[in-house]
């Protein structure tokens, strides 16, 4: 069953939440997501991931960012998204849960660069990863890895085009214990060419799969 919530985010106003509880025994593990730049609470990817992991006794908590709340294209300065994901984990931390956060894209990002900085993070799930633009591939965005010192799972198609399989793993390198799974064929948004035979929502369920087998227990 899903809750809908409302966060308060510091001089920002609120952002929407949703929350859908674990099915039957929850094993302990709370999911935050967030979405990439050009998503909604509503992402497939999120929506889907949220249902799987209900079904593993995973509770996950998907939320969108100020400016996707008022109805903006352009994101947030990067002290603001990083202000919500600190507002949206104050939300969920309590007493015996361990915290998985991540996103797809920048919403992963975004995760990572509030987890270089917390200890109130247990495990960090990223997927679709973005290194760096693909029009300008000297813009780096793993400057903070080195600072990630939990268990890190990176998910990411080879056809992607803000982070190749070689520059992901050279840039994973830098991230102690880190675990690079690689989605044969998807592109950044999960998508694959018509002839691989293959469907989006196939790679969802291999990316998410993946995140259940590696969380640690």
């Amino acid at each position: 069953m899903d809750e809908c919530l409302t966060v308060e985010v510091l001089d920002k106003g609120t952002v929407s939440a949703v929350r859908t509880e674990a099915k039957g025994s929850a094993n302990g593990w709370i999911f935050v997501y967030a979405p990439g730049a050009g998503a909604r609470l509503d992402d497939g990817f999120g929506v889907y991931a949220a249902g799987r992991l209900s079904e593993a006794g995973i509770d996950t908590v998907r939320f969108q960012f100020p400016y996707m709340e008022s109805g903006k294209r352009r994101p947030d300065r990067n002290d603001v998204l990083e202000a919500t994901w600190v507002a949206v984990l104050a939300e969920v931390l309590h007493d015996g849960v361990r915290v998985v956060a991540g996103g797809r894209s920048m919403g992963g990002r975004i995760a990572s660069q509030v987890a270089a900085k917390s200890d109130e993070i247990d495990a960090l799930a990223l997927f679709a990863y973005p290194l760096h633009p693909p029009w300008n591939r000297s813009q780096h965005r793993d400057l903070h890895f080195p600072n990630i010192q939990i268990p890190t799972l990176f998910c990411s198609g080879t056809r992607d085009e803000f982070a190749t399989p070689e520059e992901l793993t050279v840039a994973t390198a830098t991230v102690d214990g880190a675990v690079v799974k690689l989605l044969d064929g998807a592109d950044h948004g999960f998508n694959m060419l018509k002839r691989s035979g293959r469907t989006r929502e196939q790679v969802w369920e291999e990316a998410v799969d993946e995140m259940i087998h590696w969380l640690p227990s």
